[in-house]
């Protein structure tokens, strides 16, 4: 039974499918919901503050009312009369768009005036203090000031009770109907001036969003003009500054294209001038040795065909050695350099051996890691031994080794070859330049290669004079990375 797979086509994440949409869709994904949060919580707080405003000022009739019915009061008389204000009252009532109700009682509970049920203030009440606060009364929101008065008690008006001197306790209560309306009232005006507002932000975003993508356009299109081929750099001049860090990092990319495309040119020019060159020496042999009867001078030809071959092979092996060097990406990793000089003199150890060459190897200890990549190293270090054990005559010593200190590695390889002057060691390393000392057959890559590794690894390669005697010293160094 097949197992099921996942598709390929499975929804993405909500930040990468926000990354690929434009920035108008962008702008109203994120600029609008914050714009309208800060509306919401902008129109909250003009609630609040238009609730205050309508209490601050409907509270001053309240607080009218109950000081016209306080002024009223008195206890001249030796009891408690009170004349109450009613055609203040009825004013107060048309005012306040509502019900208004009130209480005079006194502290001993035997004068009750109004509406006795009237809700209490949360608290005891500070003498000659109003104090005004919300309540329910009979299903209906209302506002309520109250106002508590102490009484002459030289005249018996009110005894004092346990809870303490005789007093009054006056209140005054009107619904929040006109409030309420007047609250909604400056809500509303104020969301239409914040709608208002928020259509001339997101508009005025738009219209700024747009003048700031223009040079953005202006440069995509001098883009899609260009021809496939130019790698001029993009011209920053007319760009803001923000763009501008983008166009250097395009600039420098497509540097670093035009290089890459450079290199992979001369690699083919290279590859088709040796290869032709080999393809018709190979050519004019084999014509050689169809027209020759001699049976030895065929076997000369032969012999000759089989010599160039192997130069063909070698200089093919090279000319892929050079390109993987040019191009093919350095992988760091920790291994370990004895090893790697021990593998390169064992695969050359032949070579050394046909001419009779002391070849050896040299390390610090028998474990000398570093970090490099090994592949390309060993490529480097296996073209200067090979030009070594070439250009060093039989009998002669090469010596492979290793260095390293706080900065970084290094691999040698010495020999008491006949050695080359100083300008034409400077020389050296260039492609297809060879000594003039250098034997017949060569390709004059094997030191461009090595040099070519070198500075993938952000490092160098040196040719200097042998310290004692004739010869040359090869160091191949790169920094800790």
């Amino acid at each position: 039974m097949a197992q099921a797979t996942p598709s390929s086509t499975a929804p993405s994440s909500p930040w990468v499918r926000l990354r690929r949409t434009s920035l108008w869709r962008l702008l109203a994904l994120l600029l609008l919901p914050v714009l309208a949060l800060v509306t919401c919580v902008e129109l909250w707080m003009t609630r609040h503050d238009a609730l205050e405003a309508a209490n601050a000022a409907y509270d001053r009739s309240l607080l009218g009312a109950l000081k016209s019915i306080d002024a009223n009061i008195s206890t001249a008389s030796g009891g408690l009369s009170a004349e109450l204000p009613y055609t203040m009252l009825e004013f107060f009532e048309l005012t306040a768009s509502g019900h208004v109700y009130f209480r005079v009682a006194s502290s001993d509970g035997l004068v009750e005036l109004g509406n006795a049920d009237l809700p209490l203030p949360p608290g005891p009440l500070e003498p000659g203090v109003p104090r005004f606060y919300d309540a329910t009364y009979f299903g209906e929101s209302v506002r309520l000031a109250a106002y508590r008065r102490m009484v002459d008690m030289s005249n018996g008006a009110i005894p004092a009770t346990a809870d303490g001197p005789g007093s009054v306790l006056v209140q005054v209560a009107e619904s929040t109907q006109s409030r309420q309306e007047f609250t909604r009232r400056f809500v509303q005006r104020a969301a239409l001036r914040d709608g208002l507002v928020l259509a001339l932000m997101v508009l005025g975003a738009a219209a700024t969003l747009a003048v700031a993508l223009r040079p953005l356009s202006r440069l995509a299109r001098g883009v899609q003009e260009r021809s496939p081929d130019d790698m001029t750099p993009i011209a920053d001049t007319d760009l803001p500054a923000d763009i501008r860090p983008l166009v250097a990092a395009v600039n420098g990319q497509m540097a670093r294209t035009q290089a890459l495309v450079a290199q992979q040119r001369q690699f083919l020019d290279d590859a088709s001038h040796q290869l032709r060159t080999h393809l018709t020496t190979l050519q004019m042999q084999i014509d050689y040795a169809r027209r020759e009867p001699d049976p030895a001078q065929v076997q000369d030809a032969l012999a000759a065909i089989g010599g160039e071959i192997a130069r063909a092979t070698r200089s093919t092996q090279q000319l892929l050695a050079l390109g993987r060097s040019d191009t093919a990406a350095v992988e760091f990793a920790p291994f370990d350099l004895a090893a790697l000089l021990r593998t390169v003199a064992l695969e050359l150890l032949p070579q050394a051996r046909a001419k009779q060459i002391d070849f050896g190897i040299h390390t610090p200890t028998p474990e000398f890691m570093a970090v490099a990549d090994s592949g390309l190293l060993r490529e480097a270090l296996t073209n200067l031994a090979a030009n070594a054990i070439a250009y060093t005559p039989a009998h002669g010593t090469i010596t492979l080794s290793a260095a390293g200190d706080a900065l970084g590695w290094s691999v040698n390889v010495e020999d008491n070859g006949p050695g080359m002057a100083p300008e034409e060691r400077a020389a050296l390393g260039q492609r297809y330049r060879r000594g003039s000392q250098a034997a017949a057959g060569g390709s004059g890559l094997g030191l461009a290669i090595a040099r070519s590794i070198a500075e993938r690894h952000r490092g160098a390669l040196r040719l200097e004079a042998r310290p004692s005697g004739p010869g040359l010293l090869a160091i191949l160094w790169w920094p800790k990375p």
